[in-house]
This record gives structure tokens, sequence and C-alpha cells, in this order.
């Protein structure tokens, strides 16, 4: 690796450092932005794992600065979409682009994805490069058409109890977002690819995060898929990774359910 080619790598390590440094040293306090209490925040975290709960209560300042800013990203970053919570049948995303158009490595000639998720996809890709590993996309927008006979041909072949473990319903699918994609090989021996180490390390850095993880089916529903990532933005993300152990799933239901309280809580 050229020191030419070192430096993005580098710069975003800074920068990721000082954020996080920033965030965190000396500052135990509630956010001076937000009306709560350790008290409401003691409460509004009562039903949470209690690991993940006390990762909040010992630093609620970090954990609130990242909740501000989620709370003015788009809505598509942190919507839940899971076996209980579904898209309509005539959702289609906005800014759907042709994956190839930006210097990606796909499987098929024609994968689309949400254009918000260029930016960060090619800014990771090309990490991954300088490293000597190439990401693969092997699958990425759906249509809830294509999702329902995808879900049709599991259970014709697998069966309906395999069927719900691998493959969602129509409507529930976290492709019809658009922000979310498989990558290659979706196989469950993935995560001992280089591909598959790289982006466990490293893809929430991105904003990328790992919907299915091991150990995990009892909350989300689904066996684990090494492969399967939906964009969130780097800083649900972070909250993610650095909060919630990492479960998409748990943080997703999290807000959901405290979107609300947040919002009226933030000082004017």
């Amino acid at each position: 690796m050229t020191g030419k080619e070192f430096q993005p790598i580098l710069l975003f390590a800074l920068v990721t450092l000082t954020v996080l440094s920033g965030c965190e040293k000396g500052k135990t306090g509630v956010h001076s932005d937000f009306n709560i209490t350790r008290k409401d925040i003691n409460s509004v975290t009562d039903k949470l794992p209690q690991d993940i709960r006390s990762n909040i209560i010992k630093n609620p300042q970090c954990f609130l600065e990242y909740m501000e800013r989620i709370l003015n990203e788009p809505v598509d970053y942190t919507v839940l979409v899971d076996k209980k919570h579904a898209l309509s049948s005539s959702y289609v995303p906005p800014g759907l682009v042709n994956i190839r158009k930006y210097r990606l490595q796909t499987t098929k000639k024609y994968l689309e994805i949400r254009r918000i998720v260029i930016p960060d996809l090619t800014a990771m890709a090309e990490a991954a490069r300088l490293q000597g590993v190439e990401l693969v996309i092997g699958s990425s927008y759906r249509s809830y058409a294509y999702q329902k006979r995808l879900y049709s041909y599991y259970v014709s072949t697998e069966g309906k109890k395999k069927a719900d473990r691998e493959s969602a319903r129509p409507g529930h699918s976290q492709h019809q977002l658009g922000t979310t994609m498989d990558f290659s090989p979706i196989d469950d021996n993935f995560i001992k690819t280089r591909g598959g180490e790289w982006l466990d390390k490293y893809a929430w850095k991105y904003g990328f995060s790992l919907s299915y993880p091991p150990d995990s089916e009892s909350i989300t529903g689904y066996k684990y898929e090494p492969w399967h990532y939906r964009y969130v933005g780097r800083d649900v993300s972070f909250i993610i990774e650095r909060y919630f152990d990492g479960k998409q799933q748990l943080f997703l239901e999290f807000y959901d359910k405290t979107k609300e309280f947040f919002k009226k809580s933030l000082r004017k």
C-alpha cells in the first residue's frame, strides 16, 4: 500500500477517534439539548436487556448526542421492517440506481440500491479494496412482487417452517427498503471469507449493520445471515455497535417505541 493510498484510511480513523473520544471523555451528565433527567433515562430504558441498559445509563450524554442526530436523519434509516411490521405492497423506495454504475462489484448486471446508500457504500468498498478485499454484492432491492415469488419458492421447496427462518414474507423484507444488500457468496460460510471477516469488523463504521447476527434468532426470527447488511447511516450504526451489542433489531424496536419521547424532550 502506498502512502497516498494509506491517507484516506488514516484520515477516517483519526476523524472517528476524535468523534468518539470527544463524545465520551469526561461527559457523564445528561445532554443539554434534551429536557431529560437521569430518572427519565432509567425509565425509558427499563425494558432493555441489562447489559445494554447499563451501557446507556453509564454514559447518557454520548447516547443522547447520537439520538439527537438520528432524530434528524431520514426515517428510512430506522423504519422497522420485520416479522411483525410490514411495508405496503405498493411501496417502492425513491432514488433507485444501478449499483454497477459506481465501480461496485455485483454478481448480476442489474442490481438496484437507493442513491442515498452510494456514498458510504463506495467509501466502504474502496477501504476494503485498499486492504486487498473485494466486496461483491449478490442481492439488493427486491420489490414486493419479487419477494412474494421468492418466499413461495422457499415454502414449496423447503417447507413453511424452514422458509420462515430463512426468507421474509412479502412486505416484511428489508430488501424492499432499497437500503439492504446481501454480499456474495450468500452462504453460511461467508463469515469465513475475507469479505465476511472484513465486513464483520468494519461495516458499522460506514453505516452498515448486520441484520441477523449469530445467536439472535429469538430476537429477529431469522437464522444467522452473515451476508445480510442494512444501511442505517453512520450515527445509527454507531449506536447499535456501541450501546446495543451489535443487535440492530433491539435498537430499531427501542427507537420505534421511544422516538416520540425523545422528540418531545428536545429543548427548543
